[in-house]
Protein backbone atom coordinates (compact mmCIF):
# COMPACT_ATOMS: atom_id res chain seq x y z
CA UNK A 1 0.00 0.00 0.00
CA UNK A 2 1.59 3.26 -0.93
CA UNK A 3 2.28 5.28 2.35
CA UNK A 4 0.39 8.67 3.88
CA UNK A 5 0.97 11.24 1.22
CA UNK A 6 -0.42 13.80 3.95
CA UNK A 7 -1.02 14.21 7.03
CA UNK A 8 -3.83 16.69 8.06
CA UNK A 9 -3.66 17.69 11.89
CA UNK A 10 -7.22 19.53 13.03
CA UNK A 11 -6.46 21.41 16.37
CA UNK A 12 -9.77 22.55 17.99
CA UNK A 13 -8.45 25.71 20.25
CA UNK A 14 -10.48 27.48 23.19
CA UNK A 15 -7.87 29.59 25.08
CA UNK A 16 -4.20 27.94 24.07
CA UNK A 17 -2.20 30.72 23.92
CA UNK A 18 0.27 28.96 26.11
CA UNK A 19 0.25 25.85 24.59
CA UNK A 20 0.17 26.40 20.94
CA UNK A 21 3.11 27.65 20.28
CA UNK A 22 4.99 24.38 21.69
CA UNK A 23 2.60 21.82 20.47
CA UNK A 24 2.88 23.59 16.66
CA UNK A 25 6.64 23.14 17.13
CA UNK A 26 6.45 19.26 18.56
CA UNK A 27 4.47 18.70 15.47
CA UNK A 28 6.72 20.42 13.17
CA UNK A 29 9.55 18.66 14.64
CA UNK A 30 8.06 15.02 14.63
CA UNK A 31 6.71 15.49 11.36
CA UNK A 32 10.39 16.55 9.56
CA UNK A 33 12.07 14.03 11.66
CA UNK A 34 9.82 11.15 10.21
CA UNK A 35 9.52 12.85 6.44
CA UNK A 36 5.86 12.85 6.76
CA UNK A 37 4.33 15.65 4.79
CA UNK A 38 1.98 17.94 6.93
CA UNK A 39 -0.37 20.62 7.39
CA UNK A 40 -2.34 22.24 10.84
CA UNK A 41 -5.22 23.23 10.84
CA UNK A 42 -6.26 25.39 13.69
CA UNK A 43 -10.04 25.75 14.55
CA UNK A 44 -9.95 28.29 16.85
CA UNK A 45 -13.63 29.10 18.78
CA UNK A 46 -13.09 33.11 19.09
CA UNK A 47 -10.52 32.78 22.18
CA UNK A 48 -10.51 35.97 24.12
CA UNK A 49 -6.97 35.23 25.29
CA UNK A 50 -4.95 35.92 21.96
CA UNK A 51 -5.01 32.24 20.56
CA UNK A 52 -5.57 33.66 17.19
CA UNK A 53 -2.74 36.21 17.22
CA UNK A 54 -0.23 33.69 18.05
CA UNK A 55 -1.71 30.67 15.44
CA UNK A 56 -1.05 33.88 13.04
CA UNK A 57 2.53 34.66 14.31
CA UNK A 58 3.01 30.78 13.40
CA UNK A 59 1.69 31.08 10.39
CA UNK A 60 4.39 33.85 9.67
CA UNK A 61 7.40 31.13 11.20
CA UNK A 62 6.16 28.28 9.39
CA UNK A 63 4.03 29.60 6.64
CA UNK A 64 0.74 29.21 5.23
CA UNK A 65 0.64 25.86 3.32
CA UNK A 66 2.35 24.31 6.83
CA UNK A 67 -0.41 26.11 9.56
CA UNK A 68 -3.46 27.10 8.37
CA UNK A 69 -5.80 28.74 10.96
CA UNK A 70 -8.90 28.85 10.35
CA UNK A 71 -10.98 30.36 13.27
CA UNK A 72 -15.08 30.81 13.88
CA UNK A 73 -16.81 33.82 16.00
CA UNK A 74 -17.85 31.73 19.12
CA UNK A 75 -17.51 28.40 20.76
CA UNK A 76 -19.06 25.99 19.06
CA UNK A 77 -18.02 22.46 20.15
CA UNK A 78 -15.68 19.91 19.33
CA UNK A 79 -17.77 18.01 16.59
CA UNK A 80 -18.47 21.34 14.60
CA UNK A 81 -14.85 22.10 14.78
CA UNK A 82 -13.91 19.00 13.57
CA UNK A 83 -16.72 19.47 10.44
CA UNK A 84 -15.84 23.04 9.92
CA UNK A 85 -11.58 21.86 9.90
CA UNK A 86 -12.48 18.83 7.46
CA UNK A 87 -13.15 21.47 4.73
CA UNK A 88 -9.89 22.85 4.85
CA UNK A 89 -7.88 18.99 4.94
CA UNK A 90 -5.68 18.60 2.14
CA UNK A 91 -4.54 14.97 3.45
CA UNK A 92 -5.37 11.38 2.95
CA UNK A 93 -4.46 10.86 6.69
CA UNK A 94 -6.10 13.03 9.49
CA UNK A 95 -5.19 13.41 12.78
CA UNK A 96 -7.79 14.39 15.12
CA UNK A 97 -5.69 15.51 18.70
CA UNK A 98 -6.11 18.05 21.80
CA UNK A 99 -3.88 21.61 21.61
CA UNK A 100 -3.39 21.63 25.09
CA UNK A 101 -0.23 19.08 24.84
CA UNK A 102 -1.78 16.58 26.72
CA UNK A 103 -1.55 14.55 23.27
CA UNK A 104 2.24 14.08 22.58
CA UNK A 105 3.33 14.42 18.82
CA UNK A 106 5.89 11.96 19.38
CA UNK A 107 2.93 9.14 18.72
CA UNK A 108 1.78 9.87 15.32
CA UNK A 109 4.34 7.80 13.54
CA UNK A 110 3.57 4.97 15.37
CA UNK A 111 -0.15 5.83 14.53
CA UNK A 112 1.02 5.81 10.98
CA UNK A 113 3.52 2.52 11.40
CA UNK A 114 0.31 1.04 12.77
CA UNK A 115 -2.05 1.86 10.25
CA UNK A 116 0.34 0.63 7.20
CA UNK A 117 1.13 -2.58 9.24
CA UNK A 118 -3.13 -3.51 9.51
CA UNK A 119 -4.41 -0.96 6.52
CA UNK A 120 -6.54 0.23 9.45
CA UNK A 121 -9.06 2.55 8.20
CA UNK A 122 -8.58 4.01 11.97
CA UNK A 123 -5.79 4.68 14.53
CA UNK A 124 -6.56 5.24 17.96
CA UNK A 125 -4.85 6.30 20.67
CA UNK A 126 -5.21 4.21 23.69
CA UNK A 127 -4.86 4.73 27.61
CA UNK A 128 -5.58 1.81 28.94
CA UNK A 129 -3.34 -0.60 27.12
CA UNK A 130 0.06 -1.59 26.94
CA UNK A 131 2.54 0.94 28.37
CA UNK A 132 -0.44 3.90 27.63
CA UNK A 133 -1.24 5.88 31.20
CA UNK A 134 -2.26 8.56 32.73
CA UNK A 135 -0.27 11.00 34.14
CA UNK A 136 -1.00 14.42 36.45
CA UNK A 137 -4.76 12.86 37.12
CA UNK A 138 -5.82 13.14 40.18
CA UNK A 139 -7.92 9.61 41.56
CA UNK A 140 -11.37 11.78 40.70
CA UNK A 141 -10.76 11.89 37.27
CA UNK A 142 -9.39 8.53 36.74
CA UNK A 143 -12.26 6.69 38.25
CA UNK A 144 -14.97 8.96 36.12
CA UNK A 145 -12.60 8.05 33.04
CA UNK A 146 -12.41 4.84 33.92
CA UNK A 147 -16.02 4.74 34.80
CA UNK A 148 -16.73 6.27 31.67
CA UNK A 149 -15.10 3.72 29.49
CA UNK A 150 -16.49 1.16 31.28
CA UNK A 151 -20.10 1.89 31.69
CA UNK A 152 -19.52 2.61 27.45
CA UNK A 153 -17.54 -0.53 27.27
CA UNK A 154 -20.54 -2.41 28.60
CA UNK A 155 -23.47 -0.56 27.17
CA UNK A 156 -21.82 -0.12 23.47
CA UNK A 157 -19.79 -2.77 23.29
CA UNK A 158 -17.47 -1.27 20.61
CA UNK A 159 -14.17 -2.86 20.57
CA UNK A 160 -11.64 -0.40 21.30
CA UNK A 161 -10.50 0.14 24.55
CA UNK A 162 -10.73 3.62 24.72
CA UNK A 163 -13.57 5.50 23.48
CA UNK A 164 -13.15 8.65 25.59
CA UNK A 165 -9.54 9.86 24.22
CA UNK A 166 -9.66 12.09 20.95
CA UNK A 167 -6.17 11.31 19.65
CA UNK A 168 -6.91 9.63 16.49
CA UNK A 169 -5.74 8.91 12.86
CA UNK A 170 -8.11 8.56 10.27
CA UNK A 171 -8.14 7.87 6.69
CA UNK A 172 -10.13 10.94 5.54
CA UNK A 173 -12.67 9.46 3.40
CA UNK A 174 -13.31 7.39 6.71
CA UNK A 175 -13.76 10.42 9.18
CA UNK A 176 -15.92 11.93 6.54
CA UNK A 177 -18.23 9.16 6.41
CA UNK A 178 -18.18 9.20 10.25
CA UNK A 179 -18.71 12.86 10.13
CA UNK A 180 -22.05 12.79 8.50
CA UNK A 181 -23.21 10.01 10.93
CA UNK A 182 -22.56 11.60 14.08
CA UNK A 183 -24.90 13.93 16.14
CA UNK A 184 -23.40 14.04 19.55
CA UNK A 185 -21.90 17.40 20.64
CA UNK A 186 -18.54 17.52 23.46
CA UNK A 187 -16.79 14.75 24.80
CA UNK A 188 -19.59 12.27 24.09
CA UNK A 189 -18.70 12.88 20.31
CA UNK A 190 -15.55 11.20 20.65
CA UNK A 191 -16.98 7.85 21.81
CA UNK A 192 -19.58 7.94 18.93
CA UNK A 193 -16.94 7.97 16.64
CA UNK A 194 -15.38 4.50 17.30
CA UNK A 195 -19.42 3.17 17.72
CA UNK A 196 -20.73 4.14 14.35
CA UNK A 197 -17.14 2.99 12.90
CA UNK A 198 -17.89 -0.35 14.15
CA UNK A 199 -21.69 -0.39 12.90
CA UNK A 200 -19.71 1.06 9.69
CA UNK A 201 -17.38 -1.92 9.60
CA UNK A 202 -14.88 0.33 9.73
CA UNK A 203 -11.76 -1.13 11.28
CA UNK A 204 -9.61 -0.26 13.88
CA UNK A 205 -5.47 -0.19 15.15
CA UNK A 206 -4.60 1.02 18.33
CA UNK A 207 -1.42 2.08 19.68
CA UNK A 208 -0.72 2.60 23.84
CA UNK A 209 0.04 6.50 24.03
CA UNK A 210 0.71 8.24 27.63
CA UNK A 211 -1.88 10.86 28.45
CA UNK A 212 -0.27 13.46 29.99
CA UNK A 213 -3.07 16.16 31.55
CA UNK A 214 -2.76 19.49 30.69
CA UNK A 215 0.37 21.22 30.63
CA UNK A 216 -1.23 25.02 31.55
CA UNK A 217 -4.81 26.07 32.09
CA UNK A 218 -7.23 24.73 33.61
CA UNK A 219 -9.09 21.30 32.61
CA UNK A 220 -12.09 22.02 30.77
CA UNK A 221 -13.73 18.80 31.98
CA UNK A 222 -16.01 20.01 34.22
CA UNK A 223 -19.07 18.52 36.15
CA UNK A 224 -21.75 19.70 33.80
CA UNK A 225 -19.76 17.94 31.42
CA UNK A 226 -19.78 14.56 33.08
CA UNK A 227 -23.58 14.92 33.53
CA UNK A 228 -23.66 15.63 29.36
CA UNK A 229 -21.12 12.61 28.86
CA UNK A 230 -23.83 10.26 30.81
CA UNK A 231 -26.91 11.60 29.13
CA UNK A 232 -24.87 11.29 25.62
CA UNK A 233 -23.93 8.46 26.49
CA UNK A 234 -27.79 6.72 27.38
CA UNK A 235 -28.73 9.01 24.07
CA UNK A 236 -26.04 6.83 22.36
CA UNK A 237 -27.47 3.51 23.62
CA UNK A 238 -30.75 4.15 22.95
CA UNK A 239 -30.54 4.85 19.79
CA UNK A 240 -27.64 2.22 18.30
Amino acid sequence: APGPERVSVLLPTYNERDNLPLVVWLLARTFRDSGIDFEIIIVDDGSPDGTQEVAQQLEKIYGSDKILLRPRAKKMGLGTAYIHGMKYATGNFIVIMDADLSHHPKFIPEFIRKQKEGNFDIVSGTRYKGNGGVYGWDLKRKLISRGANFLTQVLLRPGASDLTGSFRLYRKEVLQKLMEKCVSKGYVFQMEMIVRARQLGFTIGEVPISFVDRVYGESKLGGNEIVSFLKGLLTLFATT
